[in-house]
């Protein structure tokens, strides 16, 4: 079984559902999906969200392992995204000696501001955490203590592992950030990282990420009619 955990934010309902679609109708395994969604897990991440959070799922992602009872593999991804890939794929490139494999985004956000006028905090390893596998029996110090105390940079940069050399390297096509990489055809997951076609005012509606989005969105309304 694949395991997935999608960050779930009450003003991206929509995307949440078409990322979940997505998936499933790209894959060859059986999969999970859970979304991170805060009143289900109110027993164990009680951390209150500051300016800083640019979504709901900022920090919440972090008790995936916890979730997990710390055994086997889970993905996490961000909700504004589109799975174009088999994820079983991705599954394939599990590597057991690291305790996580990200996308190792080397870049600058262009824009001071998200999209809703969010802060665009801008530091080291940006966007490496929006798309983890995560190897959960190496996780052991994200405990629900841990998530809720640990600051941002702490969780978002990895200083819960014991070195570096426990992040493992997913291809970029993985994590592919709209707005960010110029379009290429064949990527496996697209990141809309500022907004989304979902939004009427989304600065990049009239691109074929947009497009991919919407045509998505078209089948899965056609497909409850029948």
């Amino acid at each position: 079984m694949i395991n997935v955990f999608i960050g779930y934010d009450s003003k991206e309902k929509i995307a949440h559902h078409i990322l979940s679609e997505s998936i499933l109708r790209h894959s060859t395994k059986p999969v999970a999906i859970t979304p991170i969604y805060l009143p289900n897990i109110k027993d164990d991440f009680v951390r209150e969200r500051n300016n800083l959070s640019s979504t709901e799922f900022s920090f919440s992602r972090f008790i995936i392992p916890h979730l997990m009872n710390y055994q086997g593999w889970a993905l996490f991804m961000d909700c504004d995204m589109l799975m174009m890939a088999d994820i079983a794929e991705l599954w394939r490139l599990r590597d057991d000696k690291y305790a996580v494999q990200v996308s190792k985004h080397d870049y600058t956000p262009k824009d001071e501001t998200k999209f809703l006028g969010q802060v665009q905090t801008k530091y080291a390893k940006k966007n490496w955490s929006s798309f983890m596998l995560l190897n959960c029996k190496k996780c052991p110090t994200l405990t629900p203590d841990y998530v809720n105390k640990a600051s941002g940079l702490e969780l978002h940069q990895f200083k819960w592992l014991e070195n570096e050399e426990l992040i493992g390297s997913l291809p970029l096509e993985w994590n592919w950030l709209v707005g960010e990489y110029p379009y290429k055809k064949d990527v496996k997951n697209v990141h809309y990282t500022d907004g989304g076609p979902w939004f009427e005012n989304y600065q990049y509606q009239q691109t074929m990420y947009s497009d991919r989005w919407r045509k998505e969105l078209h089948d899965f309304r056609n497909s409850t009619k029948k």
